[in-house]
């Protein structure tokens, strides 16, 4: 195969791990109908159909299975070699992508990486705010943050938070309503504020724990949201309960705007954790994003 047709495997790679070729269009920066045209032009060059594709999905066949396996690692190491010349550049450079939610975008990366930065201006940093539990390798990102307990095993794993509580909060007007709830079963009489999640569209579940007895609690309320931040809005203006961590109402608790509940009832959870796939190399611009992540209490 001649070098100009590298562009066409390197293609069919993100077509194949992502599943879609609306998201690989967009990973790639071209038009879905180019995209598909780069395809089928690859398929009809080496005499074999590569993709099976439905009007809801995108799969590889036996031989793009075998394709996809044998050059999608091929282009990780390439890249990696690439990012690894960085080294001889006078200073680390480069672009650095992190999926991560939101609260640890606030909480950690922000406060840490922000001052880092400053010293090195060719390193640039993308931040994706996603609850859900993205596939970093097959969406391209360099690394993920998630809690502890998610994390899959085989990542490399860096501490960069401690330990995670979480509080469940409501205005002074909301509890002028109704009395606080005194275990995790009162919250079915409570409007609770909802976590959406993108995962299978589902709400996020309650979690609780004392004297070693777990409890999981599905909640219902007139509102819901993806995000913390518009959580913790609804809260401030009585809307209901809110399900937050800890650090990110301490405040509004220490100013009478919200009050704490269920306090021997709410759980710690492993703190966040940075997780990248084990690669022989790691460019200087990504080790010193680590670095600065990197929890040390």
């Amino acid at each position: 195969m001649q070098r100009e047709n590298f562009n066409d495997l390197f293609a069919f790679v993100a077509v194949a791990r992502l599943g879609s070729f609306t998201r690989a269009a967009a990973q790639l920066g071209v038009s879905q109908s180019a995209l598909s045209h780069t395809l089928r032009a690859l398929e009809a060059r080496l005499g074999l159909r590569l993709l099976t594709r439905t009007t809801r999905s995108v799969s590889p066949t036996e031989a793009g299975e075998r394709l996809l396996l044998t050059v999608g690692s091929r282009f990780e190491e390439i890249e990696a070699e690439l990012a690894a010349l960085s080294e001889l550049r006078d200073k680390p450079a480069g672009t650095i992508r992190i999926t991560t939610a939101e609260h640890a975008a606030d909480s950690i990366l922000w406060p840490k990486l922000a001052p880092c930065l400053m010293d090195y201006p060719d390193i640039k940093v993308e931040i994706n705010v996603d609850y859900g539990l993205t596939d970093i390798v097959a969406q391209r990102y360099d690394a993920g943050v998630r809690l502890g307990d998610q994390v899959e095993k085989d990542m490399i794993i860096v501490r960069i938070s401690p330990d995670l509580r979480i509080a469940v909060v409501a205005a002074p007007s909301y509890f002028a309503k109704r009395p606080p709830p005194q275990t995790p079963q009162d919250l079915a009489a409570h409007d609770c504020i909802n976590l959406r999640l993108p995962t299978h569209d589902s709400l996020l579940v309650w979690e609780f724990e004392r004297n070693n007895h777990a409890l999981k609690a599905h909640v219902q309320g007139q509102w819901a949201f993806n995000n913390g931040t518009a959580i913790l809005r609804a809260a401030l203006a009585g809307f209901g309960l809110a399900y937050l961590p800890e650090d990110m109402i301490a405040q509004h608790v220490a100013e009478c705007r919200l009050v704490p509940v269920l306090q021997d009832w709410c759980p710690s959870f492993p703190g966040y954790h940075l997780y990248y796939p084990n690669r022989r190399q790691s460019s200087p611009a990504f080790k010193l994003v680590v670095e600065a992540l990197r929890y040390l209490g």
